[in-house]
């Protein structure tokens, strides 16, 4: 079932040009990776889907309806988060958050059930034992898995991810990438990345963008896309890190693969 249709989209900021002609269907339960230069349109693509930018021209349906009238729950991590680490807030008041609603007063009193399922995502996503800690005394990984049990405290069925292992070590991206594994089981995942590994190892499919769409299909890619993706040739260096990306590069040796 295609669970999210987009057919001839573009989107304008202005007179600047940020997506054109973009035709994708998303199957349901998909783990869809997206890849392309700053400036390609990854993140507006997530934020249109989302209803936070209107098309210019084209149209999205999310089971069957627009962005913000699906009645369907969407959890989205932002790349960029104005939250401020020094405002006095614990791991548990920010995700309680994500069971705010558009309709609530200024004095809102939590559920017993909201604070329920916040407990459930904490858990799920491995920070539990946090929920008392104060944001500036988190390590950029628990912050992140902060910000996507925010996104799991709607009980969402699809989850957008704009960069979420950007300002991570590599012991937290790996945990990142495992918890997303999981979550895809009960869920569809949208992932923007410039984390190449993630791409090689994790997604089920690929969207490679770059003010359009240059390519949808299975991970492994050819120089061909790399090229019409980036505008030159691009080799990457993964050492140590199974590859495969780059559908006609031969097996190299494991300390010296050749990824995208």
């Amino acid at each position: 079932m295609s669970v999210l249709h987009i057919k001839d989209l573009s989107v304008y900021y202005a007179n600047t040009r940020a997506l054109v002609g973009v035709n994708l269907d998303i199957e349901e339960g998909e783990y869809l990776g997206i890849i392309g230069p700053n400036g390609g349109g990854k993140s507006t693509l997530l934020k249109a889907i989302l209803g936070l930018v209107s098309p210019t021209t084209g149209e999205i349906k999310i089971y069957g309806k627009s962005p913000g009238h699906t009645g369907t729950r969407l959890g989205y991590v932002p790349q960029l988060v104005s939250l401020d680490k020094s405002f006095p807030l614990t791991v548990e008041q920010v995700v309680l958050q994500g069971r705010l609603r558009p309709q609530l007063t200024l004095f809102h009193r939590y559920r017993a059930e909201d604070r329920e399922r916040v407990k459930e995502v904490l858990k799920q996503v491995g920070i539990y034992k946090l929920r008392e800690r104060m944001l500036s005394e988190l390590s950029g990984g628990e912050f992140q898995k902060m910000l996507i049990a925010r996104a799991l405290a709607v009980n969402p069925k699809m989850l957008l991810l704009d960069e979420p292992t950007a300002s991570v070590d590599a012991e937290a991206r790996k945990q990142i990438y495992q918890l997303l594994q999981e979550l895809n089981k009960t869920m569809t995942i949208i992932l923007v990345t410039h984390d190449l590994m993630a791409v090689s190892s994790h997604v089920r499919t690929l969207a490679c963008m770059n003010g359009r769409l240059v390519y949808h299909g299975g991970p492994q890619i050819n120089e061909g896309v790399i090229g019409e993706l980036y505008g030159c040739p691009i080799d990457l260096i993964a050492h140590g890190v199974p590859h495969r990306v780059l559908a006609n590069v031969a097996e190299v040796k494991q300390d010296d693969a050749r990824s995208i």
